[in-house]
């Protein structure tokens, strides 16, 4: 699998809101920043994290518009499309910065 479709599958993962999938792609001790909130570390606290992010959202559609690799750093440049709880949606774009 080529990088962009690991991304497109990461993002896949997200939009199924499996929180278990997700964390599967981080390590044990990975640390895990959503926009300017507190970085949550380790594995267990992360796939916490994300299913409580999961449940304040009806859904979302994450797309990868470019991507760069540095060494060991994946720098993904994409959009995402929430749907919120009420059913109106909002378009966000967002830089992941991925150490594999």
């Amino acid at each position: 699998m080529d990088r962009r479709q690991y991304l497109e599958a990461l993002g896949r993962i997200i939009d199924a809101k499996d929180s278990d999938g997700f964390a599967s792609h981080i390590t044990e001790n990975g640390i895990f920043k959503f926009g300017n909130n507190e970085p949550v570390k380790g594995r267990g606290s992360i796939l916490d994290y994300v299913s409580n992010f999961f449940s304040m959202i009806k859904g979302s559609e994450h797309k990868v518009v470019n991507f760069w690799e540095q060494d060991k750093t994946v720098i993904w440049q994409g959009e995402v499309l929430y749907t919120r709880l009420d059913g109106k949606k909002v378009t966000i774009g967002f830089v992941n910065i991925l150490n594999m």
